[in-house]
């Protein structure tokens, strides 16, 4: 009779977790989100800013219980390979994660690794959704239907930075940009841009910034020219390097900042929070200010206690991106078709602040449509930011987008882009 009675127990106890895992209560299935990228060598940092915000997001989304697709609940896992910004290991790294380990969505942060994973994210039975964190505008050209660009194109940076340097009175500038494709990209647009202006360009002195610790050559054949500003960037602690080197050189003009670099991070970290050496400086703004103060200082203060350092916009758009996908793929009813799930982007924009931070309010063609939030750095202290609204095809379409945007202390400019309009 106990016998009897011990496995009728087992039997119950069997249809029951049977139940349990039917209805999704007992265990959640498993969504792979795959990230191939720099995570050593020079660029390291900058392939950690990334992977981190995705890992704020995915812990809080799964912490939230999951996203429930077709009656089913699933959670997210990050798995990343470093690719240490090579072409042929990055492709490797796309095919390893869909492969090996199922992931249909992969995230890369560098122009030069992501034009060939464009290359292979369409083929047909292997295709996946590319997520780019680039603003390089030479993305926008590729003809690609599974690739979402996640920052503002800096063209947007590259205009807001030269109207205000215009406004100072600047007319002669000099540039001390950082090699590689987004910086010769970079030069190239800005210089363009600035001539168009009436300004000049009085020197063009590109340096290796992830592998030179003295600037001193380019610095003093720029800085022999005259010029009124000095354009820099490239990864932030080199570019604080330069601004340093620079002011030790007598240099007392101003700089604008290319939008790798983060002016939050070079005076919190670089300078420990002195801002006398950066005084008439133009840059991306920092993270404080590019959404809502709310959420912004519990992620910055969250950020900082779980990494240390000093939080990024790559953190911080990141994260964005990721509650995005979680939103686009509930609302797909997929977590498995990419085209599907980037057509639900239209549909799931804009989100509260509190759900993804910065005020994403589409997306057009492979570009997210979000302002490029600029700020000035004067008299030691950070000037009201300004963001620019780039892509409304009019002024009645931008006062729209201003209804829409979360109110928060900035300033706002309709500042069109040509190509972003059609």
């Amino acid at each position: 009779m106990n016998k009897m009675k011990h496995l009728l127990w087992i039997v119950v106890a069997g249809l029951l977790s049977i139940g349990l895992l039917n209805s999704g209560a007992w265990a959640a299935e498993e969504v792979i989100i795959g990230f191939t990228g720099p995570l050593s060598g020079p660029a390291a940092q900058y392939g950690k800013d990334n992977v981190a915000g995705l890992e704020m997001a995915i812990a809080d989304i799964n912490e939230a219980g999951g996203i429930q697709v077709d009656g089913t609940t699933y959670k997210f896992k990050l798995k990343t390979y470093d690719d240490h910004i090579d072409p042929t290991a990055a492709v490797n790294n796309a095919r390893r994660l869909q492969a090996r380990d199922g992931a249909k969505v992969i995230y890369n942060p560098v122009f030069n690794t992501l034009a060939p994973l464009m290359e292979i994210n369409d083929q047909r039975g292997s295709e996946f959704l590319l997520m780019a964190y680039t603003s390089t505008p030479a993305i926008d050209k590729i003809d690609n239907d599974l690739t979402i660009s996640i920052p503002p194109p800096f063209l947007a940076y590259v205009r807001a930075f030269a109207d205000i340097a215009w406004d100072k009175g600047w007319r002669k500038g000099a540039m001390v940009v950082t090699l590689g494709a987004y910086g010769d990209e970079w030069r190239e647009i800005f210089s363009e841009y600035w001539k168009e202006k009436g300004g000049e360009i009085t020197a063009d002195k590109p340096a290796n910034y992830y592998t030179e610790t003295d600037f001193s050559a380019q610095l003093t054949s720029a800085l022999a020219t005259d010029p009124d500003f000095l354009l820099i960037g490239g990864p932030s602690d080199p570019t604080a390097l330069v601004i340093e080197q620079a002011r030790n050189m007598g240099f007392d003009g101003g700089f604008i900042m290319v939008d790798q670099a983060k002016m939050d991070y070079i005076a919190n970290v670089a300078f420990g929070g002195d801002l006398s050496l950066m005084h008439n400086l133009i840059g991306v703004a920092r993270t404080l200010d590019i959404g809502p103060t709310s959420v912004m200082e519990p992620f910055h203060e969250r950020y900082v206690k779980e990494y240390g350092g000093e939080d990024t916009s790559e953190n911080v758009l990141n994260y964005a991106s990721m509650r995005m996908l979680a939103a686009a793929m509930e609302k797909a009813g997929t977590v498995e078709d990419p085209e599907a799930i980037k057509a639900a982007f239209s549909e799931i924009l804009p989100m509260a602040p509190e759900k993804n931070l910065v005020a994403y309010m589409g997306i057009r063609g492979t570009r997210m449509l979000v302002p490029g939030t600029v700020q000035v750095i004067e008299n030691g202290q950070y000037q009201k930011p300004v963001q620019n609204i780039w892509w409304p095809k009019n002024k009645g379409q931008y006062k729209k987008v201003l209804e829409q945007i979360p109110e928060r202390e900035v300033t706002s400019k309709y500042l069109p882009l040509e190509d972003y309009m059609k």
